[in-house]
């Protein structure tokens, strides 16, 4: 299939064919807390090569050196400027949208800390936006606050839709559970930065200097991963090892144009190369 100036695509078939790569953490990387099998050889083969690539996820709770150093816990060795969260895509967007601007922030450090670094002030006296992002700590006060903040015309920003994100002893309430508050309160949605919005990934290939035509999605779900890699360009390659299944795939008008069992397969075809 040609891409969006009528060249050829490279053919995806093998791993060695993709020059950059973005990939997804939970189900691509690790699972509850554990490294997938085939992740630490990907990735070790991705560093030898001098690959560039990426570590993408919708979390916004944590920074990069937090993630970084939870990871390498996890027996996964990520350097922190390989790291890219909804939480950066986000600073990103409103740096563009509106440089040095104010916000009333509902999230974690990871969130915070991006916004700062941009030149953004925490305000919640007229702020130009109400940007929501995961977080721990419910706060019916300043839920309500940023109900009021919307009504009064403050922007609607979150991070990422995901209603609830994975933990060791079930799913928790997520980012786009807290959204559906303030939008129920005020008839007002949020514009979402994070997957399956393809603002993500071309911020990502953006921080990494990839090209789209050259670079690879690797993504566990149909709904986010894949669609946002499909919708920004990108080949995409499904994982079988976290949410979706070869069957459920089957079912979504759109498909992915690989599809893997894990990144094991991956690694396999890049150690053969070598």
């Amino acid at each position: 299939m040609p891409d969006s100036h009528g060249h050829p695509r490279p053919h995806i078939s093998h791993a060695t064919h993709i020059e950059s790569w973005l990939l997804d953490m939970d189900g691509v990387l690790v699972r509850e807390e554990h490294p997938i099998d085939g992740a630490t050889d990907f990735l070790q083969r991705l560093r030898d090569r001098g690959t560039p690539f990426l570590v993408l996820t919708n979390n916004s709770m944590y920074t990069r050196r937090d993630l970084s150093a939870r990871l390498r816990w996890n027996g996964l060795e990520v350097p922190e400027d390989h790291i890219w969260t909804s939480a950066l895509a986000t600073a990103v967007f409103l740096d563009a949208q509106r440089p040095r601007g104010t916000a009333f922030v509902i999230g974690e450090v990871g969130l915070t800390t991006a916004l700062h670094d941009i030149g953004y002030t925490q305000s919640e006296n007229e702020p130009d936006y109400v940007v929501v992002g995961e977080t721990r700590s419910y706060s019916f006060d300043r839920i309500t606050r940023a109900v009021r903040l919307v009504g009064e015309g403050a922007r609607f920003i979150a991070t990422n839709p995901d209603p609830t994100g994975p933990s060791l002893e079930g799913p928790l309430p997520a980012t786009g559970a807290v959204t559906a508050l303030i939008s129920k309160a005020t008839g007002r949605q949020p514009y979402f930065i994070g997957k399956p919005n393809p603002l993500m990934i071309r911020s990502a290939l953006r921080e990494l200097k990839a090209h789209s035509e050259t670079t690879a999605m690797v993504g566990d779900r149909m709904d986010t991963d894949v669609v946002a890699g499909l919708e920004a360009g990108l080949h995409t390659v499904l994982v079988l090892s976290g949410v979706s299944s070869a069957e459920s795939a089957n079912q979504y008008p759109y498909k992915p144009s690989r599809v893997v069992g894990s990144v094991a397969e991956l690694a396999a075809e890049l150690i053969d190369a070598d």
